[in-house]
């Protein structure tokens, strides 16, 4: 049974195409390999708290307090899941040409010194190093407009897919997989058309990463 992270990052519910992706990868990967043992960390209805300055001064002392252990208990559970995982499935809209507020902040608790990376100057000007072993993340997302590909009308504009596939490596990332569904604000035929085309996507990377063996967490 693949242990499988999701992280759904919509402040919508019902209406939200992403998580509507999210839900077809999970049974199109079930459908493939039997059900999936999914961890849901919802951050969409339930956003994980913004780091402070007292929480950064907590994840670099070399002994916490128990005060800190408390401001960090919610790093180390989301840690946790992510060590245990052996997928990441990300599920988001594009807010503002980037990443909703609370996905971000999830990240910032799990891109963490001492445990999704370490830090050497020793290493030259790469001095950090992800800690976690390697695992595929799928990226499934939406956003109200389109065209943001290399000499498109929104060219530059994309500032989530590049965010996501960076800051990934430090979730242990082997291997960066994305299907995005556009046009949404428009409501006709062309997003009707990238819809269906982002559910034969996922239908087909569920297929193709089924074919590929699972590197088991540690």
């Amino acid at each position: 049974m693949t242990r499988i992270l999701r992280i759904d990052a919509s402040a919508r519910t019902v209406r939200s195409l992403s998580r509507k992706l999210g839900d077809r990868f999970i049974a199109d990967w079930s459908a493939l390999n039997g059900p999936a043992d999914v961890t849901l960390r919802d951050v969409g209805k339930t956003p994980p708290p913004i780091i402070s300055d007292d929480w950064i001064a907590a994840v670099f002392s070399q002994e916490m307090t128990p005060e800190q252990q408390a401001l960090t208990r919610i790093s180390d559970e989301f840690i946790a899941e992510l060590a245990e995982a052996e997928m990441i499935v990300i599920t988001t809209p594009m807010y503002n040409y980037g990443m909703p507020a609370a996905l971000k902040a999830w990240f910032d608790q799990v891109v963490r010194i001492n445990k999704t990376f370490t830090f050497d100057l020793a290493r030259g000007d790469r001095p950090l190093e992800p800690i976690l072993p390697g695992k595929p993340v799928v990226a499934l997302t939406s956003c109200g407009e389109f065209g943001f590909g290399p000499g498109e009308l929104n060219e530059g504009g994309d500032n989530l897919v590049p965010h996501l596939r960076f800051a990934s490596r430090y979730l242990g990332m082997s291997d960066f997989h994305h299907v995005g569904i556009e046009y949404q604000e428009f409501g006709d035929a062309r997003h009707e058309r990238s819809a269906a085309e982002a559910n034969r996507a996922v239908r087909d990377l569920a297929a193709r990463l089924s074919q590929q063996p699972v590197r088991a967490a540690v």
